[in-house]
């Protein structure tokens, strides 16, 4: 090491370490996704359009799109290949041709007159109990069902926003995440300022930064000098997303791991609950703390004024290795205590996953020949099954069968 090195005091190591690690993740992106360094959303084969839209598959091989938009493409074998657009557009096609509105809505499943805007808040203040994962997979999930779909980061460390292709610290400026339209000085933004479209038909983001924290220290000194009347704290995130709801039938938070006032206003504002767990005891222990913390903090929320009523509270088991004896015991404890407040399908442990994280992609985007069939298709299996739950959770909120 040289003597400059050596006189280095700890924050400009940090600091110089910081840059250097950003340096080298901006050249692994502009690897992954060259020339304009962002990401695409893959297309999707006939079987799978048949299976996303619950019909056969000869129903999509026959119909004629001639004159009703851009063809598909055809691939090297003679088969046509849909981008997610084409695929809602056949959605709204099959669903304008059934004379039964229940019919319909199973194709066309989006929020209707009268349904409230739907915002799912995933939250847990334990590292590693698959927030982002869950978030991630969920947004996704629900776009490929033909939903209008607000992702918001609302973790300073910004997985999330990573995961949609984008670099915090070099695509995410300053005044441009969901403390923009919180703040509460002359700086505020309206939310529509904030939003951003992706490269994933259907889903736009709210993307985060370091720069979230400042949330937490600004509110403090907000509530010294609040005035008769002001808006409190925990409502701020229920009045941005009032100002687009109308734009969204579902809006995913993906919490920081932390009960601070950016948590407290995403529960506020939520309609429904997943607490993320990964069944190891060490996990579970601190998931309880999470809870008597959380529900003290929301019962301040109350007394205060706030309601808070949400449509569900559910924990969805992560990283779940059914092989495991000690996670089954857990596994166990958790529905007993719980019951059906536990969702009924746990999310497996898999290297599918962390396989397709490498490239920053969920399992419903990364292409088939990437990992092994049988693979991918447990781990498919699995998370789409936990996700449907949630999904039909939302659509007995909105009184559907």
């Amino acid at each position: 090491m040289n003597q400059a090195a050596a006189r280095e005091e700890t924050p400009e190591k940090i600091i110089r370490y910081s840059e250097l690690l950003s340096e080298k993740l901006s050249a692994l992106r502009l690897a992954l996704y060259p020339p304009e360094a962002r990401k695409t959303l893959r297309t999707f084969t006939t079987l799978e359009v048949a299976q996303m839209l619950g019909l056969s598959e000869s129903s999509i091989r026959t119909i004629d799109l001639s004159g009703t938009g851009p063809e598909p493409q055809r691939l090297a074998n003679g088969r046509r290949a849909f981008t997610l657009a084409q695929v809602n557009a056949l959605r709204a096609h099959f669903a304008g041709r059934r004379s039964n509105a229940a019919d319909a809505a199973e194709i066309m499943p989006r929020r209707r007159s009268g349904d409230k805007l739907q915002v799912i808040a995933v939250s847990n203040f334990k590292g590693g109990s698959g927030k982002t994962t869950t978030s991630v997979h969920l947004t996704h999930y629900l776009a490929l069902q033909g939903l209008r779909v607000l992702a918001i980061d609302l973790d300073p460390q910004a997985s999330l926003t990573s995961m949609f292709g984008l670099q915090p610290e070099f695509d995410v400026g300053q005044n441009e995440t969901l403390y923009a339209a919180l703040r509460y000085d002359a700086e505020r933004r309206p939310m529509a300022e904030v939003v951003r479209k992706t490269y994933f038909e259907g889903i736009d983001l709210v993307p985060a930064n370091l720069e979230l924290a400042e949330y937490e220290h600004d509110t403090p000194r907000a509530l010294a000098t609040r005035e008769a009347g002001a808006e409190l704290f925990f409502q701020r995130v229920a009045a941005a997303l009032g100002e687009i709801e109308d734009l969204y039938d579902v809006v995913v938070i993906d919490c920081p791991p932390q009960l601070g006032f950016l948590t407290l206003g995403a529960l506020f504002a939520a309609t429904g609950v997943l607490v993320t767990v990964h069944p190891a005891m060490l996990d579970v222990a601190s998931m309880s703390q999470f809870l008597l913390m959380a529900g003290e903090l929301m019962s301040v929320i109350r007394e205060a004024g706030g309601r808070l009523e949400h449509d569900f509270l559910k924990f969805a088991l992560t990283r779940h290795d059914p092989n495991d004896h000690p996670q089954l015991h857990v596994v166990a404890l958790l529905r007993s205590l719980f019951t059906d407040a536990v969702l009924k399908h746990p999310i497996v442990e898999t290297t599918a996953i962390a396989n397709a994280s490498i490239e920053r992609k969920s399992l419903y985007e990364i292409e088939r020949t990437s990992i092994g069939r049988e693979t991918l298709n447990r781990a498919l299996e699995s998370i789409s099954a936990a996700n449907g739950e949630v999904f039909d959770l939302m659509k007995q909120a909105w009184g559907r069968k």
